[in-house]
């Protein structure tokens, strides 16, 4: 048995345990603050509504953005080589390691008015800062790392072997696609297509500068929550209650990317 734990010096225990405790005592003390005699009127509320909802809708439709560029991608990444994978997985990596607020900066000076393409969607009437859609893009931005990364990831662990064999037998690039690679990668894909949504329905910095905090068109649930308690838009009890919702969200999120990773083989727990 201690063997299989290992040789992990004891008094490395006592950070140890002071890590998960500020990890998990801020988030113990968020939930002693929810009023559970009014959690569900203030879930319910309308200005919790639109808030929630807008979040749902805006971070379903950057999944589906991130599934549609992501995929190619992550395929492009893994069947690269070595030079050429590295260069771009740095590329993808860079908006989780980038303060959101910088994404956000970023990209109000390609699409804001003054930006090179913003100024040219002008010219045809179409102006995307402070709408709907650059909450999607926002969220799009700062959410399709963790798809690509998560199929990347389960493509180079699944190789090319079967591929090879599939198109020794005459199946097309397609077929391979759809009936080999995707397949044997879904986990991977899976967990990215989870925790994208999660994260975009959880952004906050690049939505604030990109889209704006107007209520009903660009306020999700973390607009919400930050203007709450700043004294403007849902009350601070609702703000509570919206917080334990994406705790919950986060939680449930995490739950379900562990329930999709296959376990260990019994030869491999032997070893």
């Amino acid at each position: 048995m201690s063997e299989r734990r290992g040789f992990v010096p004891q008094v490395l225990v006592v950070p140890a345990v002071l890590g998960l405790a500020l990890l998990v005592v801020p988030l113990t003390a968020l939930v002693g603050r929810v009023d559970w005699s009014t959690l569900w009127a203030d879930v319910t509320s309308p200005a919790a509504l639109s808030a929630l909802g807008l979040s749902v809708v805006t971070a379903a439709i950057a999944t589906v953005v991130c599934a549609v560029l992501g995929v190619p991608l992550a395929l492009l990444i893994a069947r690269s080589g070595a030079r050429v994978a590295a260069l771009l997985r740095a590329v993808v990596t860079v908006p989780l390691v980038l303060p959101p607020m910088v994404g956000g900066v970023a990209l109000l000076f390609l699409l804001g008015r003054n930006g090179w393409l913003g100024r040219l969607l002008g010219e045809v009437g179409i102006q995307v800062p402070f709408t709907t859609a650059a909450v999607v893009i926002a969220q799009a931005f700062v959410a399709l790392p963790f798809l690509v990364l998560a199929l990347e990831g389960s493509l180079r662990a699944t190789g090319v072997g079967y591929e090879q064999a599939a198109a020794a037998l005459g199946a097309g690039r397609w077929r391979i696609l759809w009936r080999v690679t995707l397949p044997l990668a879904a986990p991977g894909l899976l967990a990215g297509i989870v925790l994208c949504f999660a994260r975009a329905v959880g952004e906050f910095g690049a939505t604030a500068l990109f889209a704006g905090n107007a209520p009903g068109l660009t306020q999700t649930m973390p607009l919400a929550i930050y203007t709450a308690f700043n004294g403007a838009g849902v009350s601070q009890g609702t703000a509570v209650a919206l917080s334990l919702l994406l705790l919950i969200t986060a939680v449930a999120v995490l739950l379900l990317v562990r329930a999709w990773r296959p376990g260990p083989s019994s030869a491999a727990v032997r070893r």
